[in-house]
């Protein structure tokens, strides 16, 4: 009896002992086969030709060996008039291998930027990029690499995001790929604000993998919640390896007023005034990594801000305009104060970790200070879970606010970017309306699945307003602009922990002032007008009313009318006269298609509006989601005999970022073909315990 229980005890753990080795063989061909932002840079380490070399070794995302990705310089210039810059970006490609090679490269721009104008340099030639339908673009460039011809194709992956492709760059050969793009700048509290982005950030990517095979070069699979993973996430240059794309800035700046201050945030310059009110602007040190987003930022003398500004150019018949309207920046009008219920969410990721859960939790402690007594508050941290400090919004007393500043005191960095559950919990709040409900959103950012977000805030909003704060040194730009717009909000972005107080009281100021709502836009009678935002949103205290227009006709001046608190407001503008500005129609049509694609998350016609877009894209020369600028060399270089080799340029990591915080972004999706071997290895396992099991019952038998 007892030989036969320890007969059937042994035969367990000789089951237990096999199936424990199967599992854990399936668990780490499962993990090699999950792609990781350094999975191609940590292989880096592993070559003795890389140590001796110092650069990149990148591996294609088909698997086909390993290559040296060229090295990249970038040169940003900017000419700026008022609110308006003109901005040129050259990306200097060069080839430090012996054979031919493909560069890839992921780069952020501003979140408004319009990319209009592509030329390519290949030695003494000049070759103009054209605007094709995507499609064709990618086909051309296609074609042209398969030829061997040299070609460049710049796509837009987000508003924010683009990547510039070149084709049959030889040995030791350079090639330069020149955009150019016009963008609007960003006026706050009386403060004019350039930012230039410089780095793209690893984005969390959720959802289910898909079964084709991913179409770009990144260390994300495709997903059903992110069809386009693997092109907007780059790979990391390695831990402990030199930043590198370097870059160089020059602004020639004419703000158009006299100026109070000068200053670059991020970044130290060197400023020199000019007799005419111009200033000339360029980095103290003529090269910096790209690791976080370059801002300059000037403020006009006291009583020296114009209240509007006007920008115009004729072009095929027509008149655009650019027309700014700054409402008064003086005393806030008086009003009562009305209650509010405000809701703090946090972002806890692993993204985070490092100077921006630093930045986040100073923020944090400023806003729960400031509530007053009628208030109503909770807060909620989010990374691969959300967690709320309490079941409901409780009173700000003195009590409260101390406990939940001890519960952000301790809050840590960890985990994935599930922000969909925090925005979810963040947008279900009281009915009661005496209370003035309020979001403020703490985060960087860091996501890859933009869409699904803004339907959430479109669907669960209500009467709710969203307060979005940008984190970090890169932060995405175009989430958290776009968050706030949808959720009849605010944006503000904190770079650095000494900013944190200035910041967090404009945004206190915003959410305590009356709001300028009931906008509405009075064109001249008889005059053909369209123009972008079709609808004004409500307006915190010191923003200006951005319109882009195209007029038709006789059209003398546009009038701006809404209230202030229980005050009516308005202003009045000539449309004579102003500056001639180049790229105005540009800007029109920018503004135009990011109203259309703002009004798929309102159900609109999918088809229409891609439609819509392509025609403004190929008008306007403008590179969009659905047409892309290409150039391409007629001459053949690279002889038939020669193969390439595709390469994705490396991205640094963002200033402030740590390697272990991002080493946590989880992959939750799982890749078809991992399915396939999981079962197959699965079976394996089982076959080989039947094995087991029949031997073992045959040596029991004898």
């Amino acid at each position: 009896m007892a030989r036969g229980m320890w007969i059937d005890f042994g035969r367990l753990l000789g089951k237990a002992f096999v199936l424990g080795i199967a599992v854990g063989l399936v668990l780490t061909l499962a993990a090699a086969a999950l792609p990781s932002p350094l999975q191609e840079e940590e292989a880096q380490a592993e070559s003795p030709r890389l140590a001796t070399s110092g650069r990149f070794l990148m591996r294609r995302a088909s698997g086909e060996g390993w290559t040296m990705a060229p090295n990249l310089a970038t040169e940003a210039s900017f000419r700026v008039a008022g609110v308006v810059a003109r901005a040129t970006v050259r990306q200097r490609f060069q080839n430090a291998t012996d054979g031919w090679v493909e560069g890839v490269y992921v780069f952020p721009l501003p979140e408004n930027a319009a990319v209009d104008h592509l030329l390519m340099k290949v030695g003494e030639r000049e070759i103009e990029g054209q605007i094709r339908e995507r499609e064709q673009a990618k086909a051309e460039y296609q074609q042209a690499k398969s030829e061997g011809k040299k070609a460049s194709l710049v796509e837009q992956e987000r508003p924010n995001l683009f990547t510039t492709s070149v084709a049959n760059l030889g040995p030791g050969e350079t090639l330069v790929v020149e955009i150019e793009f016009q963008q609007t700048l960003s006026f706050d509290e009386g403060e004019v604000r350039l930012r230039l982005p410089l780095v793209v950030g690893p984005r969390y990517i959720p959802g289910q993998a898909t079964d084709e095979k991913p179409f770009g070069l990144g260390w994300a699979l495709d997903t059903d919640l992110v069809p386009d993973a693997s092109r907007v996430t780059p790979p990391l240059v390695k831990a402990g390896a030199p930043l590198r794309n370097p870059v160089s800035i020059e602004v020639e700046l004419d703000p158009g007023f006299p100026l109070q201050s000068l200053v670059s945030r991020y970044h130290a310059v060197v400023s020199q005034p000019m007799p005419d009110g111009r200033y000339h602007v360029k980095l103290k040190d003529e090269l910096v990594p790209a690791d976080r987003d370059f801002e300059l930022a000037w403020t006009p003398k006291p009583g020296a801000m114009p209240q509007g500004a006007l920008f115009r150019e004729e072009r095929d018949g027509a008149t655009y305009a650019l027309v700014t309207l700054f409402p008064p920046v003086g005393p806030q009008v008086e009003s009562s104060r009305l209650p509010r219920e405000v809701v703090y969410v946090i972002d806890t990721s692993g993204s985070m970790e490092g100077l921006s859960i630093q930045q986040a939790r100073k923020a944090l402690a400023l806003a729960i200070d400031r509530l007053g007594g009628d208030d109503r508050f909770n807060v909620i941290q989010f990374n691969s879970v959300t967690q709320a400090l309490w079941q409901d919004t409780r009173p700000a007393t003195p009590e409260n606010r101390g406990a939940a500043r001890r519960w952000v005191e301790n809050l840590a960095a960890q985990g994935g970017t599930e922000m969909a559950g925090a925005l979810e919990a963040a947008l279900v709040g009281s009915d009661d309306p005496r209370l003035v409900r309020q979001v403020v959103f703490l985060t960087d950012g860091s996501v890859g699945n933009e869409a699904q977000l803004f339907g959430i805030i479109k669907e669960r909003l209500g009467d709710t307003r969203l307060f979005t704060v940008g984190i970090g040194s890169a932060p995405n730009s175009h989430f958290m602009t776009k968050a706030a717009e949808f959720g009849h909000g605010t944006f503000t972005y904190i770079g650095d922990l000494r900013e944190v107080e200035e910041k967090m009281t404009g945004l206190f100021q915003r959410l305590e002032s009356p709001v300028l709502t009931g906008i509405e836009v009075t064109w001249p009678a008889g005059a053909a007008v369209e123009a972008w935002p079709a609808r004004i949103p409500d307006l915190y205290l010191g923003e200006p009313v951005v319109l882009s227009a195209r007029l038709e006709g006789e059209a003398r001046e546009v009038r701006l009318a809404g209230r202030r608190g229980n005050d009516a407001w308005a202003s009045t503008m000539a449309l004579s006269g102003g500056r001639h500005g180049d790229g105005v129609a540009v800007l029109w049509a920018r503004r135009k298609i990011e109203s259309l694609t703002d009004s798929l998350h309102e159900g609109k016609d999918a088809d229409e509006v891609r439609k819509q877009v392509v025609e403004l894209g190929l008008e306007h020369h403008l590179v969009t989601k659905h047409t892309s600028l290409v150039a391409v060399d007629v001459t053949p270089t690279r002889p038939e005999d020669e193969g390439l080799r595709t390469s994705a340029v490396p991205t640094n990591l963002p200033h402030g970022w740590t390697y272990e915080g991002i080493g946590q972004l989880p992959q939750t999706a799982t890749p078809a073909p991992l399915h396939s071997l999981v079962a197959l290895l699965s079976l394996l396992a089982a076959a080989a315990l039947l094995r087991a099991d029949r031997a073992w019952r045959a040596g029991d038998r004898s």
